[in-house]
């Protein structure tokens, strides 16, 4: 008796432990039930909330003007501090480009364009362009000249308009393009009046530094002529003529110099092949009147004229540049360019020149 009833009370307890145990899961499986609900309304919720949060997102980023959405404008801020651009020019550049639209990528190729433009000039020193020495630096103007020779036999005068000058561009801080429409030449001899060549020069930037900050500029420089004229106002021949810059500012003077070659094509039995040496001292009076002089050489090797030399000296005065509108500028100037050595090809040549930098 006493072990059945012991079984019968040992079954009663196991069916109160299960008992127990499926309360338990009931309990458990309540507050999953309730949990999940909870989640899916939290997650309905949440899914509201992430969208009105893009739609905010999306309306700031519409009423915030492009540029100040554009990494770029910390980058160019950067440039201009690495630079260390004028703050006169940086306005300049910007109101190049105040006018731009939105939609107009032209507007803006041009304000990118100038800002080079702004940023060359401020790497290098500001120096003026001499009357007859190239200009030993990047500038960007339309330059038209006109000169007036003596020449050597007889007196009569032979006339030049254009004297290769033209247009030079800056394309990038540290290039420059220039190239020069065919000049016309008239002369009071019996030779025939007529253009002469097409002209053309890249200049390439290597090391420079503005005022105070070392004043230099080196340089080196490729250009030359097509035969687009006649003899004798064209040389009939394509001619390279690769060329070294130097500059150095010392306080109001400064002094460039240039050496080069021009090497013919063709024809070098007639022409023969030349070296150009050229040097121009230039003092800075309140930086619009430029008195200067030169001294431009050259020298033949080969041709008709193998082993002469000869020798000039050109005084001059620049004057400006002035403001004409908005970026644009004129400069005017004059020299007297004469003879030092016995053998010249003319006597002496007076020189106008006319400067529109922009």
């Amino acid at each position: 008796m006493m072990s059945a009833f012991r079984q019968l009370q040992e079954g009663a307890n196991t069916m109160r432990s299960q008992n127990a145990a499926i309360c338990r899961l009931m309990t458990q499986a309540s507050v999953i039930g309730r949990a999940s609900k909870a989640v899916a309304i939290d997650h309905h919720l949440s899914g509201r909330l992430l969208l009105m949060l893009l739609l905010v997102t999306v309306s700031l980023i519409a009423s915030t003007p492009l540029e100040a959405q554009s990494p770029f404008t910390s980058m160019a801020a950067a440039r201009d501090e690495f630079w260390n651009i004028p703050a006169a020019q940086k306005n300049a550049s910007s109101e190049a480009g105040s006018n731009r639209t939105n939609g107009d990528q032209q507007d803006g190729w041009m304000h990118s364009w100038l800002h080079a433009v702004d940023t060359a000039r401020a790497s290098q020193p500001h120096f003026i362009a001499p009357m007859v020495t190239t200009h030993v630096m990047l500038v960007q103007q339309y330059r038209y000249d006109m000169s007036w020779q003596q020449d050597s036999p007889g007196h009569t005068v032979t006339s030049n308009y254009g004297a290769s000058r033209g247009l030079e561009i800056i394309p990038a801080t540290r290039f420059e393009v220039g190239v020069s429409p065919p000049n016309y030449i008239a002369h009071q001899s019996n030779q025939k009046d007529g253009v002469g060549d097409l002209a053309w020069q890249v200049k390439f930037r290597a090391f420079s530094a503005p005022e105070h900050k070392g004043d230099y500029f080196v340089g080196f420089f490729m250009g030359g002529s097509f035969p687009v004229g006649s003899q004798p106002n064209g040389t009939g021949h394509t001619i390279l003529s690769p060329t070294f810059a130097a500059a150095k500012g010392l306080g109001s003077w400064d002094i460039q110099s240039t050496v080069g070659a021009n090497l013919p094509m063709s024809g070098t039995s007639t022409l023969g092949r030349t070296i150009i040496f050229n040097t121009a001292v230039n003092y800075r009076i309140k930086g619009k009147v430029w008195p200067m002089l030169e001294q431009n050489s050259t020298f033949w090797s080969g041709g008709a004229m193998d082993g002469r030399k000869q020798v000039f000296l050109t005084p001059g005065l620049i004057l400006g540049s002035f403001p004409l509108k908005d970026r644009l500028r004129i400069a005017i100037g004059g020299g007297f360019q004469t003879a030092v050595t016995p053998y010249h090809q003319y006597n002496h040549r007076w020189i106008f020149s006319v400067r529109f930098p922009f």
